[in-house]
């Protein structure tokens, strides 16, 4: 099973940036589509944005023109470009698999990401 680590949350204003990443315990080249998830206080994890293993991407309506989704399988990486940060923004943000999103995996520690002024 391949195991993700998220880094690179923290406070940021509202308007600022913010770049998250995933990286990966082993090979995710022609393997994995992945997705960048969030969650944030009594709500429940939603998508952010998705990659296939081709460079393919989707975004949720309210992230779509702000936030970009990458992927170097070289180096087993995903990244999350965030401008234009919103304070609804805020949450713990995750990456995972679609294999083990559609199986009920389980989920890593995530990041946080704060937007306030």
């Amino acid at each position: 099973q391949v195991q993700l680590v998220e880094s690179g949350g923290g406070l940021v204003q509202p308007g600022g940036s913010l770049t998250l990443s995933c990286a990966a315990s082993e090979r995710i080249f022609s393997s994995y589509a992945l997705g960048w998830y969030r969650q944030a206080p009594r709500k429940q994890r939603e998508l952010v944005a998705r990659i296939t293993t081709r460079g393919s991407t989707l975004y949720a309506d309210s992230v779509k023109g702000r936030f970009t989704i990458s992927r170097d399988n070289a180096k087993n990486m995903v990244y999350l470009q965030m401008n234009s940060l919103k304070p609804e923004d805020t949450a713990v943000y995750y990456c995972n698999t679609d294999t083990a999103v559609g199986l009920g995996g389980s989920w890593g520690r995530g990041t946080q990401v704060t937007v306030s002024s």
